[in-house]
């Protein structure tokens, strides 16, 4: 089975281009473009890796990953936002983080972010 990922960004063409890169890489992918529809999502789908954006149109990212560890303890979670600065990088990892990219991002980043964690 191949292992799936989960993209939360309220960009369509980041969800795209992510997708695009990830599936080159034969992992199974979803996107999402709220914390809402990520809720939704999250309650059949099991994801190995969510790729959580911060700025949402319904919340931030970084205050959703407590509650995604809480539910899903061995789902990694890759934060990825366009404001790369030591506070935004230190509350994602207190929070449970277990990486952070900033955008934009390379093809190499990204491939290098998954077998680090796969």
């Amino acid at each position: 089975m191949k292992p799936t990922v989960l993209i939360i960004d309220d960009e369509v063409d980041i969800c795209y281009l992510l997708s695009s890169i990830l599936r080159s890489k034969d992992l199974q992918v979803n996107y999402v473009n709220s914390l809402k529809e990520a809720a939704a999502s999250l309650l059949y789908e099991h994801p190995e890796i969510i790729f959580l954006d911060n700025h949402l149109p319904d919340g931030l990212g970084i205050n959703y990953i407590k509650q995604l560890k809480q539910d899903s303890p061995d789902t990694k979670i890759v934060m990825i936002t366009a404001f790369d600065n030591h506070s935004e990088r230190s509350k994602a990892f207190s929070n449970g983080a277990d990486t952070f990219i900033c955008k934009p991002f390379t093809r190499e980043l990204i491939y290098k972010t998954i077998d680090d964690l796969l």
